[in-house]
């Protein structure tokens, strides 16, 4: 349980770093539509990270099973949603959008398992 703490401490981090870059660096390089597209890639992605220590916290009074596969898919949800937003405004490459959607499905899915496993106790 300890290490999805870690996990979710490691990946709030990179989200603060990476919301300083876009508020400090990006905002006067990028058009306000980019910025607050890279700002919705930092606000899910923390809110996740958050969310992971949480599910870190729940483990330690509840058995591991309960927490890993729900855990796994929010950190797959913060490398693909915000991933990819990151990636479409930094390269400009606009087709990632396409790949933003699994993300948010994967953050779903997280929550949904999350509540079955709760339920089943």
């Amino acid at each position: 349980m300890k290490n999805w703490i870690i996990i979710g401490a490691f990946l709030a981090i990179i989200a603060v770093i990476l919301g300083a870059f876009g508020a400090h660096i990006l905002k006067s390089k990028l058009p306000p539509e980019d910025l607050a597209i890279f700002e919705t890639g930092v606000r899910y992605h923390m809110y996740h990270a958050l969310a992971i220590i949480i599910l870190g916290v729940v483990g330690l009074n509840y058995d591991e099973n309960l927490i890993r596969l729900p855990a796994i898919l929010l950190v797959l949800g913060i490398f693909v949603f915000s991933g990819s937003l990151y990636s479409l405004v930094l390269t400009g490459y606009r087709w990632l959008g396409a790949i933003t959607p699994i993300g948010g499905l994967s953050f779903i899915a997280g929550w949904v398992l999350f509540i079955i496993k709760m339920r089943a106790l």
